[in-house]
């Protein structure tokens, strides 16, 4: 090796991570020859950490923020370094990581496909999308390098978001099948759920270096074949609740909407082949019906009132109907 070499590998040389990006977890030092010259200087700024890669294997993990002097600091691995160097050069190669401690804060998630489930109060299949932040911090960073970061140079929180937001996703998914929430109590129950979720990944990331500060789900989403399901079960829940309010029965109050809808429709009935007896008879059984259902039970005469309101409101009876039957039962009173 010429004089000029040796004098060139030999330069003092500062060992940094300047200009740290926001955005990295993860930063290998760059150096061509993988080797640390002996006057170097290793510089630990705050909220960063330093991973020293010997032969494949973490050797040493610098937590402590400070200047190590690297030919004559004791600090365990850089001792043993210097003692293993030869002519001020080593056969051994060395990599240097940073690596960031400061929390990684807000970090926005939301599932990549629909979590399917069924709600267990109206046993309807239902596809939800769901969103929020989390937060976390490198807790153990010899598990994170073997684990998922491996002789990846650099790695940052977008690669990281994509693996939390992926297992975040799969125990939504498996924490729903075993609660089947209603639709309707889901958005009241996010927090509980957060909370639950969080203490079930907590375990999981733990393995892989990580502590999940904390995670929040801030809304859901449904499809359209959902909405459309929803909004079924609601219209269907508000007439129930209607027919229940006005003394009816819902099942009642359906079977005049057929007949309404039958006895209107003559289109209908000619394709049914029904002959103008037919039709004659359906509209008489109409009738019939109404009349079965204002005096259901013993019905007085203010029940049939809120009866006949319920039945105008459908628009099962005319407003001639409605006005002409209100009149005979306030002649009663």
């Amino acid at each position: 090796m010429s004089i000029f070499n040796v004098f060139n590998n030999q330069l003092a040389q500062v060992i940094q991570w300047e200009q740290q990006a926001p955005e990295l977890l993860w930063y290998r030092f760059p150096s061509s020859r993988n080797e640390v010259k002996n006057a170097s200087k290793l510089i630990v700024a705050p909220g960063q950490g330093c991973v020293l890669v010997y032969e494949g294997k973490v050797a040493d993990v610098i937590e402590e923020e400070g200047i190590f002097n690297l030919k004559t600091d004791n600090h365990p691995f850089i001792t043993t370094l210097l003692n293993i160097r030869k002519n001020f050069e080593s056969e051994h190669k060395l990599f240097v990581y940073f690596f960031r401690k400061a929390d990684v804060l807000n970090q926005a998630w939301g599932t990549a496909t629909p979590v399917k489930y069924v709600d267990g109060t109206y046993g309807i299949p239902i596809s939800m999308g769901a969103n929020g932040n989390f937060s976390y911090r490198i807790s153990d960073v010899s598990k994170l390098f073997k684990q998922v970061i491996g002789n990846k140079p650099s790695f940052t929180t977008v690669e990281m978001k994509a693996i939390i937001s992926n297992r975040i996703q799969e125990a939504i998914a498996a924490y729903l099948a075993s609660k089947s929430y209603s639709f309707q109590e889901i958005d009241a129950q996010l927090a509980n759920m957060a909370k639950d979720i969080q203490q079930q990944l907590d375990k999981e990331f733990l393995a892989l270096g990580l502590n999940l500060l904390d995670l929040k789900i801030s809304g859901t989403q449904f499809d359209e074949k959902t909405q459309s399901r929803i909004a079924r079960v609601a219209d269907v829940t508000t007439d129930v609740f209607a027919a229940k309010q006005a003394g009816l029965d819902y099942v009642d109050l359906e079977k005049l909407r057929a007949l309404r809808d039958a006895a209107r429709n003559e289109g209908g009935l000619a394709g049914a082949g029904l002959q103008l007896g037919a039709g004659l008879e359906l509209g008489k059984k109409f009738q019939e019906e109404k009349e079965a259902l204002l005096n259901k039970d013993g019905a007085d005469v203010v029940e049939k009132l809120r009866k006949l309101q319920l039945l105008h409101a459908e628009g099962i009876i005319t407003e001639e109907e409605f006005q002409a039957k209100k009149k005979e039962l306030l002649a009663n009173l």
